[in-house]
């Protein structure tokens, strides 16, 4: 019968897809995937026969393709009887615009299914050695992010800075000196920390950590894609990580050329 399989990739490293996301890709006709999404990961998983087509967003990149575009990519490249794997970094459910897409399959009539993955949030915990959740530190987790055109009043700030919940900032890499100042200026606990994770799960990833007591009011640059965890968690990072930081500079994807660089495939 054929069907459109919206299925979550992973945080970066290729080990971490699902088996399940991998056996479709294996008997995949098309694949339309997210650019961030390792090119690793079609090389081993992927039917040798499928039709790779690279869409999907970065930042304010002229490299992107727009949502109405994906939508109708997905609409022309199914075909009845046809397998196609809309391949999304992360997982399907944070923040991968999927209900865009799922509005497309139901108009049309396209048959789905949809496979959860590995989200960021999950694999840069991990892969840093925090724990979003621990006793005696935080018993929930929230998992927001910021863009400088979306502002929120006082009170939204008010609540996040009083909360005892861990933060976990998607997307806001760009907007961390905004995030930062407006939770300090509403009184966040200093004892909380911030990590700040580029490139979670790669081997180019980094992780620094930052303590609201001695902030520089100064405009950071980090490498995409960005992840931030907030909270007294972040304090067990010293303690629990077991993965250093990498010593290469080179983001994982070139914006210039949309290529990763082959430095990005010499995984674990």
């Amino acid at each position: 019968m054929g069907k459109v399989i919206l299925a979550g990739a992973g945080p970066g490293d290729p080990d971490l897809i699902t088996i399940k996301a991998a056996k479709y890709l294996a008997k995949a006709n098309v694949i339309i995937t997210d650019r961030l999404v390792s090119k690793e990961i079609i090389i081993r998983y992927a039917h040798k026969d499928a039709e790779i087509i690279e869409a999907g967003k970065k930042g304010h990149s002229n490299n992107s393709t727009r949502q109405p575009e994906i939508n109708q990519m997905i609409r022309n490249f199914y075909r009845p009887g046809c397998i196609l794997v809309r391949l999304k970094g992360g997982d399907t459910a944070f923040f991968s615009n999927i209900l865009d897409e799922l509005y497309t399959l139901r108009e049309h009539n396209i048959p789905y299914e949809i496979i959860p993955g590995i989200t960021a949030a999950s694999g840069a915990s991990a892969y840093c050695g925090i724990p979003l959740t621990a006793r005696g530190l935080s018993n929930s987790v929230r998992f927001i992010t910021h863009y400088r055109k979306h502002e929120q009043p006082a009170t939204y700030w008010q609540e996040l800075a009083q909360t005892d919940d861990t933060l976990v900032c998607y997307m806001s890499g760009e907007q961390l000196l905004s995030v930062l100042t407006q939770l300090r200026q509403h009184g966040i606990d200093h004892q909380k920390a911030i990590a700040v994770i580029e490139q979670a799960t790669t081997p180019m990833q980094k992780t620094t950590v930052y303590h609201f007591a001695d902030l520089p009011y100064a405009q950071y640059n980090f490498q995409s894609p960005t992840l931030i965890i907030i909270g007294k968690v972040v304090n067990l990072h010293p303690l629990f990580r077991w993965k250093e930081n990498s010593g290469q500079t080179i983001p994982y994807f070139n914006e210039s050329i949309g290529e990763y660089p082959l430095s990005y495939f010499a995984c674990h």
